[in-house]
């Protein structure tokens, strides 16, 4: 069997797995990334590929697939932009080419993880497909007649960044007031915690240091009937129904996947979305758009950069 290297730069380590044309995985591999520069994070990069494919399974690799935060030309594997990383038109895809021998590509690590999630995952039979990776911020990607949407650009698919709040809503890391990932993020159910702190004037759920306080902690309090920790889950999901049934709106699709530690509350967090995402669908026959939890997890990125590198890129046409 075939096998490709997908790989997983994230903000805080580097993942790479020797992955099959059936989508399974065979190894993992992890780095630590403590230095974003360039510099760095191509020795990183090169380090964990190089570790990959030393793996018996890596003796007929079809390719190399990384997925990048950031805005990515996809013929050369230029970033752009990444603010994650600070780096504007850096050239990644063609540093790394120069190093290996195998084909390489360089694909939106959301768009990516979008591609498993389609290819392999929740999204599997579908035509019309969008997931949600719901972390410490929000990214995704949207599947439109089968072909994985790009846009003008290389942007589109950035749907934490549409604004449901611009009126009354938290600071963006964008810049912009109200956007979705403000509001309906791991960060954006911590914002509303703190939002309603002043109702509960003794509870004790924020006596943590604000660094140390994370979305676990709430979400668990909320499920254990903690009335400080579900008022911020009220106004949560609120918010994330609004981001949602905007998405129904825009794209219609068939199925939303909800994947990033945030989905881990599955049920919890779809009971209280899917009856009001109904209630505010409007232009399409309402419950039409079904809302699931995504299957492949931390994995989707990596499986769907294998997945690139098999196509020869994000799209079957090579966009």
């Amino acid at each position: 069997m075939r096998t490709a290297i997908g790989v997983d730069l994230g903000g805080s380590h580097v993942t790479a797995a020797v992955i099959g044309e059936d989508g399974k995985i065979f190894r993992q591999h992890e780095v630590d990334l403590d230095d974003r520069s360039f510099k760095n994070v191509v020795g990183v990069l090169i380090e964990t590929i190089e570790q990959a494919l030393k793996d018996p399974e890596a003796q007929d690799v079809a390719g190399i697939g990384i997925g990048s935060p950031g805005n990515i030309e996809a013929r050369s594997g230029a970033v752009l932009y990444s603010p994650n990383f600070g780096w504007t038109d850096v050239p990644l895809g063609e540093t790394l080419r120069s190093h290996f021998d195998h084909p390489l590509f360089v694909g939106n690590d959301a768009r990516c993880a979008t591609l498993g999630e389609y290819t392999f995952g929740t999204g599997k039979g579908t035509t019309n497909f969008v997931l949600l990776t719901l972390g410490t911020g929000i990214g995704g990607g949207i599947v439109a007649g089968g072909e994985l949407v790009l846009g003008n650009r290389f942007g589109a698919g950035e749907i934490g960044h549409h604004q449901i709040r611009p009126t009354d809503g938290f600071i963006c890391s964008c810049g912009k007031t109200g956007c979705f990932e403000a509001q309906a993020s791991g960060t954006g159910l911590i914002r509303h915690a703190f939002a309603v702190a002043p109702s509960f004037p003794r509870s004790k759920l924020l006596d943590v240091d604000r660094d140390k306080l994370g979305s676990k902690k709430i979400r668990k309090a909320a499920q254990a009937g903690d009335l400080h920790a579900l008022a911020a889950w009220r106004g949560f999901t609120g918010d994330l129904a609004l981001g949602l049934a905007n998405i129904v709106a825009f794209v219609n699709p068939e199925l939303i996947a909800l994947g990033g530690g945030v989905s881990t509350a599955a049920d919890f967090m779809l009971d209280a979305v899917r009856g009001r995402v109904d209630e505010l669908t409007t232009m399409v026959p309402r419950g039409t758009t079904r809302i699931a939890v995504a299957q492949l997890g931390n994995d989707a990125g990596q499986v769907g950069a294998a997945t690139m590198a098999f196509r020869g890129g994000l799209t079957t046409g090579r966009a």
